[in-house]
C-alpha cells in the first residue's frame, strides 16, 4: 500500500516533467527576456512540480523514519505478545482479600418504594 502511494505521488511530478520537457523545445522560450514567450509558462510548471514535490517528500520520509517492530519479522510472520495480566484472577484475589480481612461487601443499592420514587425525565410526545 504505501509503494502504491508512492508511486501515485510520483504521477504528477511526472506529467509537470514532461510538460517542462516539451516547452522548452520550443524556439520561444528562452529568446531575450524572460517574460516574453514561454518564459512564464516554464517558471508556472517550475513552481507547480515544486508544490507536486512536497508530497513525495513526506511520503518519502515516512517510509524511511517508520521504526520497524516484532510485527515485521521474516516470511511476514506476525508474532503475537501474551498479555501476562487475567482479569478474572485479578478479580478473585481482590474478593479472597476483602473476605480475608473480614470487610462486609457492598450491596446492590434497593429499589425506591413506588410512592418514593423520584419523577422520571419525560423525552419526547407526552401519552395521555
Amino acid at each position: 500500500m504505501r509503494m502504491f502511494k508512492l508511486i501515485l505521488s510520483l504521477l504528477p511530478l511526472v506529467f509537470i516533467g514532461g510538460l517542462l520537457f516539451y516547452f522548452t523545445g520550443f524556439e520561444g522560450w528562452n529568446g531575450g527576456d524572460f517574460t516574453q514567450g514561454l518564459g512564464p509558462t516554464i517558471l508556472g510548471l517550475g513552481a507547480i512540480g515544486l508544490l507536486f514535490c512536497a508530497p513525495l517528500a513526506f511520503r518519502l520520509l515516512k517510509l524511511v523514519i517508520t521504526p520497524r517492530g516484532p510485527a515485521t519479522a521474516k516470511k511476514g510472520d506476525v508474532e503475537e505478545e501474551g498479555s501476562s495480566f487475567d482479569a478474572d484472577a485479578a478479580l478473585d484475589r481482590y474478593l479472597a482479600r476483602k473476605a480475608a480481612a473480614g470487610e462486609a461487601m457492598p450491596e446492590a443499592p434497593t429499589a425506591f418504594p413506588r410512592g418514593d420514587a423520584p419523577p422520571r425525565p419525560v423525552f419526547g410526545r407526552k401519552i395521555g
